[in-house]
């Protein structure tokens, strides 16, 4: 009876033992899928280590809680393969689908303001600023957001009065979503300790945008997002062109032309069903300029790439939020012709001490950055030698900044040079002509292919006495007319 007692227990322990190592299989199985998980996840979206303090807080979020449970619960995972498009039945209320694809899609969506209406001149300043052959290229999208339908009616009357031809030629479209479409909006989370109001506004809004994104997607190349209460520079386009143009090879997600909000940024229209969805994932979490940050970060673009002048202007004077005042203006922009300088390849040097990492190229380039030296000497200076010789037009230089206002070039001299000689690291002009002197630390010259008779190759801002202050160059700007072949 013992040994018969004994065999029961021990087999009983046994089943025991290999149910505990079945558990275990089954536990290390489900870790190693979440391990497996995780790693795909910081494959895809943490390169080079970098992770933005806000992501963090995206992730950490969107582990714990559910976004919209029922429609647009996606991992960051996915976020990668989010390349179709959302199912959503559009209503035209004015226009039909384009007949062919353009080079850019300026979207805009709005809704009823309780004081204020600006949408009708923000689509008239669109159309008046574009030359007769940049309408061709370009299609604006209106989206009238608001639920209330005898609004909407009587918006698409107005603008189908005011701009009749645009309509007809293909320029313009206005769209609405029906509200089934939207997600949950009230009851929302409260972050940043919002109004519940509030936190429903943006978080309509967010959702606003993505569905106009989603529509946006398959018409044109480039898409540009404004706000209904805009101003826009003349000839903006010509300008965003020459800034892709100069971007060409380097990779980029946003491109920025104003600094305010949700103006004035542009986007691969490729990227935009990714931003669509994005928007919805996280609708509720914060405005949509803050998670247009986060969008960027994700897809490795780590740096703000702005340009100046803005060529969009904030106008509205309240806001379609209560109808608060919004005195809000972008102080970089210029409503005259916008003219992007070439500035053809070169290589930049300099013999003065560079202050941490602004370094000579800041100088050149069109993003908001700028050349920062130590105390310069007489003799001190900074080169450019061109890839090839070149006749320019233009050249203007502005040193110091807003807040660095004594950091001027007190006393400097511009030349340009040719005949360059030594070898490709140290190559250099042997002979300089002087262009002018600088005033009140700035310099600019027109007319120069007329004053200049040769190719030029080299151009030098020489300082001509020593200072106390440090030396901002903000900016150096040259103008082409033509490459000469060596």
């Amino acid at each position: 009876v013992t040994l018969l007692y004994a065999f029961l227990l021990m087999r009983h322990n046994l089943k025991y033992f290999d149910k505990m190592r079945c558990w275990r299989k089954r536990s290390a199985v489900s870790f190693l899928g979440v391990l497996v998980i995780c790693l795909l996840f910081m494959n895809l979206y943490i390169e080079d280590g970098y992770v933005l303090e806000g992501d963090k807080q995206l992730i950490r979020e969107t582990a714990t809680h559910q976004l919209n449970p029922e429609r647009y619960v996606h991992t960051f995972k996915d976020l990668s393969n989010f390349s179709g498009s959302i199912n959503i039945s559009y209503r035209y209320l004015a226009g039909t689908p384009l007949p062919r694809k353009r080079f850019l899609t300026i979207g805009l969506s709005s809704v009823k303001r309780k004081k204020g209406n600006y949408l009708l001149e923000t689509i008239k300043s669109i159309f008046e600023q574009s030359s007769y052959e940049e309408l061709k290229e370009i299609a604006v999208v209106v989206q009238l957001a608001d639920f209330d339908s005898a609004w909407s009616e009587g918006m698409v009357q107005d603008i189908s009065q005011k701009f009749a031809h645009h309509i007809i030629a293909g320029r313009l479209i206005v769209i609405h979503v029906p509200e089934e479409y939207y997600p949950v909006l009230d009851g929302l989370k409260r972050n940043y300790n919002d109004p519940e109001d509030r936190v429903k506004f943006r978080s309509k809004q967010n959702v606003d945008y993505a569905f106009l994104l989603n529509f946006c997607a398959n018409l044109s190349d480039y898409y540009v997002m404004l706000e209904d209460d805009v101003r826009c520079s003349k000839n903006f386009l010509t300008a965003v062109k020459k800034v892709i143009t100069s971007r060409e090879g380097s990779y980029w997600v946003t491109l920025e032309f104003s600094k305010l909000g949700y103006i004035g940024k542009l986007y691969h229209s490729h990227d935009l069903p990714r931003l669509a969805h994005f928007l919805l994932m996280f609708y509720q979490e914060m405005p949509c300029d803050w998670l247009l940050i986060h969008f960027r970060g994700l897809l490795a673009q780590k740096e703000v790439i702005r340009f100046k002048p803005s060529l969009f202007q904030h106008m509205g004077y309240y806001s379609s939020y209560k109808g608060a005042e919004n005195k809000l203006k972008d102080d970089d922009f210029e409503e005259e012709s916008f003219d992007i300088p070439d500035n053809p390849p070169a290589n930049l040097h300099t013999n003065m001490n560079v202050f941490e990492n602004y370094e000579a190229s800041k100088a050149y380039s069109s993003i908001d950055e700028y050349f920062w030296g130590k105390a310069p000497s007489t003799g001190d200076f900074y080169g450019i030698v061109f890839e090839k010789p070149i006749k320019i037009t233009k050249i203007k230089v502005v040193t110091g900044t807003e807040d660095r206002q004594n950091d001027i070039l007190q006393h400097g001299a511009l030349e340009v040079g040719e005949k360059i000689v030594g070898s490709k690291k140290g190559r250099q002009c042997t002979t300089y002509l002087r262009l002018g002197e600088f005033k009140n630390g700035n310099f600019e010259i027109t007319d120069l292919e007329h004053k200049v008779l040769f190719d030029i190759n080299c151009m030098r801002i020489l300082v001509t006495k020593s200072q106390k202050e440090w030396l901002i160059i903000r900016s150096i700007s040259v103008w082409t007319s033509q490459t000469s072949v060596q």
